[in-house]
C-alpha cells in the first residue's frame, strides 16, 4: 500500500556544491512498509522511505546530467525522476533523513568532473629492469629443458 508523497513541510535549500542548490519542496518523500526482519514492527508501521526527486527540476551542466544518469543507474526512471529507498532503520525520520543524505551524496559525485588521464611514458631505467627482469627469467626457462647427469 502506498501512501501519498508528504513534501518537506520546510522550504531549506540543499547545498550541493558552490553553483549547484536543491529545493527541499522538489523532494518528495513517501512512507510504506519495509521488507525483511523485523517482527511485528515491520507488519503494522509504515517506516521505509521512497524519495523521489525529478532531475529536470534543476539545472545541470551535460556532463553532469550524464554523470548522474551513470551514477543513478536503475534508481532513475527513463522520465530522469531518481527514487531512493531507505529502510536500514526502525524510524521514519532516520529513514527520510538517509534518503535525502544518499540523494545529496549522488548529486555531489556527479557534479566531480574526472580529471583526465594523461599519457606518460616509460622512463629508460624503468625499460631496463623490465628487459633485465625478461632476460632472467628467459634464462632459468632454457636450463629447464636439459638433460641432467645420468649414471
Amino acid at each position: 500500500m502506498l501512501l501519498a508523497p508528504i513534501p518537506f513541510s520546510r522550504c531549506l535549500m540543499l547545498r550541493i556544491s558552490h553553483n549547484l542548490s536543491i529545493d527541499e519542496s522538489d523532494i518528495e518523500i513517501s512512507f510504506v512498509r519495509a521488507s525483511g526482519p523485523g517482527g511485528q514492527n515491520v507488519n503494522k508501521v509504515s517506516t521505509a522511505a521512497q524519495l523521489r526527486f525529478d532531475t529536470k527540476r534543476i539545472a545541470l551542466p551535460a556532463d553532469a546530467a550524464m554523470r548522474l544518469a551513470r551514477l543513478a543507474g536503475s534508481r532513475m526512471t527513463k522520465d530522469g525522476v531518481i527514487v531512493i529507498h531507505a529502510y536500514r532503520f526502525r524510524t521514519q525520520e532516520r529513514n527520510r533523513a538517509d534518503a535525502v543524505e544518499r540523494l545529496v551524496e549522488l548529486l555531489r559525485e556527479a557534479m566531480i568532473r574526472p580529471t583526465p588521464r594523461r599519457p606518460t611514458r616509460p622512463t629508460f631505467a624503468s625499460k631496463q629492469r623490465r628487459l633485465e627482469g625478461k632476460k632472467r627469467r628467459s634464462d632459468v626457462k632454457s636450463r629447464r629443458g636439459r638433460g641432467g647427469v645420468e649414471d
